[in-house]
């Protein structure tokens, strides 16, 4: 992507549809995740595989609500992005609907020579 800004878009955009390939190539080739549901990546495959899981359970018919977003440079080609979600849709192992939660997603973005891309990530639940 060409601009740092457009990453929460595509980070929904890519979590809501449930592709996880999508998300991994939001990530440099060597980039780590720290997921929702606490599950820790590193590397574009290994960010594919934890997702897929995560799809696959808890995250299975979540959505994303953007809330406030804070991108601040942190030099020349760098940025420190931090961004508020509404999470609804988890479900529970037997199916039921959980109550949604507010959620950040804090990450070190960079440009590289494909566009900018997170370094690494963290996606959190802050309130209940």
């Amino acid at each position: 992507m060409s601009d740092a800004a457009d990453f929460p878009r595509a980070f929904a955009n890519a979590f809501g549809t449930q592709d996880a390939t999508g998300i991994a190539a939001l990530f440099a080739e060597d980039g780590s995740f720290h997921a929702l549901t606490g599950h820790w990546a590193e590397g574009r495959s290994a960010i594919v595989d934890g997702m897929r899981q995560e799809f696959a359970g808890l995250s299975r018919m979540a959505r994303l609500v953007s809330g406030k977003t804070t991108l601040r440079p942190l030099g020349p080609g760098a940025a420190i992005l931090h961004q508020r979600y509404v999470v609804t849709g988890l479900r529970d192992a037997s199916g039921a609907e959980l109550p949604r939660v507010g959620a950040l997603l804090t990450a070190i973005l960079a440009a590289k020579g494909e566009g900018w891309q997170a370094l690494t990530a963290t996606f959190a639940v802050v309130e209940g």
